[in-house]
């Protein structure tokens, strides 16, 4: 019998638990799929130990080994899967270089690549912003900032949310919008991209929106008609809370004072 050859790994899954001394923004859980940060990570990665054999068919499983529930109705978390040889999970337990490598607040870890690469995609006027964040800051909202830039910043990002700046991809813009005026969030509706366009269906959807006064969901119809028609397209699932929760507005105004 042959041994079948060996898969390369293509990604790696991290659960990170909170910390008192952590980063505030990053995320319970990411993937590192860029191969360079794979190739460097397998190259620190733990030695496997093989687990100590007890009595056949007696007593309970080595400690550290899990089995796993083959019941239909058993609901399995697609994060934990283990049986696709191109993923590996990192381990609870991690060496030095392995805890140094993945630690959410090194200069030169990976979370911290993430984020670089999150702040170089960030519109040019939220840079600062976003930098601040990136260093676990809190940074006050722009004085003036576009919301249309801010739908279109957060689409753009959505991408890739899996990384290690998945967290911040999505409160970073949020934070944006969630103080902004209900007239000022369906112009921005009307001058985003298509992207933009599909976070702003997130959005109006979203708790952030919906909890307002109604007074506060009466939506010019120009903008309703873009999300509805947007969500009927591309977010099925949205659709319905949007159609419910989007009030219509007596009249919508064509110019902006």
């Amino acid at each position: 019998m042959t041994t079948p050859p060996s898969v390369p790994v293509e990604r790696i899954r991290v659960r990170d638990g909170k910390s008192a001394d952590g980063h505030p923004y990053h995320p319970a859980r990411y993937e590192i799929t860029d191969p360079a940060e794979v190739a460097e990570v397998l190259a620190v990665w733990p030695a496997e130990r093989e687990p100590e054999p007890g009595p056949a068919g007696h007593g309970d499983p080595p400690s550290g080994v899990e089995f796993d529930c083959m019941c239909r109705d058993h609901d399995r978390d697609p994060f934990d899967a283990t049986d696709d040889p191109a993923i590996r999970h990192v381990p609870p337990a991690r060496p030095g270089p392995l805890a140094r490598l993945l630690d959410p607040c090194a200069p030169d870890g990976v979370p911290a690549r993430h984020r670089s690469r999150w702040v170089a995609a960030a519109p040019a006027a939220l840079r600062g912003y976003a930098e601040a964040m990136a260093r676990g800051e809190d940074p006050p909202r722009p004085g003036r900032v576009s919301l249309a830039a801010a739908f279109s910043w957060q689409g753009a990002v959505r991408t890739t949310p899996t990384d290690a700046a998945s967290l911040l991809a999505e409160l970073a813009p949020a934070r944006l919008l969630v103080g902004a005026s209900t007239e000022d969030l369906a112009w921005a509706v009307r001058e985003t991209d298509r992207g933009g366009l599909d976070a702003a269906v997130r959005f109006f959807a979203s708790e952030e929106f919906t909890t307002r006064h109604p007074k506060r969901r009466r939506v010019p119809d120009t903008a309703r008609d873009l999300l509805l028609r947007h969500a009927r397209s591309h977010r099925p699932r949205d659709l319905p809370v949007l159609e419910r929760r989007l009030l219509r507005m007596p009249e919508d105004r064509v110019r902006r004072s």
